[in-house]
């Protein structure tokens, strides 16, 4: 008696539960990167930190948002298809 349950198709997580995923990890990073950030520009400034390590803070979240851009750029290809 056939179910329509393969073994393939146990193997495979669904496709909405993976863009779920890395929709929250997305929304996860945002979030954290920009409290991370404002975090360290204030501690920076009230400690009087050097410039330089204020610009180091300021490349990391970049560095995060940009991860960010480039994995909604792949949820949403990913779901034109």
């Amino acid at each position: 008696m056939p179910t329509g349950i393969t073994e393939g198709n146990m193997a495979e997580p669904e496709p909405k539960a993976d863009v779920t995923r890395k929709a929250k990890r997305v929304a996860l990073v945002i979030a954290g990167t920009m409290l991370l950030w404002l975090g360290g520009q204030r501690i920076g400034a009230e400690m009087g930190v050097p410039l330089k390590y204020s610009f180091l803070i300021d490349l990391i979240a970049m560095a995060g948002f940009i991860w960010a851009m480039v994995v909604t750029y792949q949820i949403w290809r990913d779901s034109r298809t």
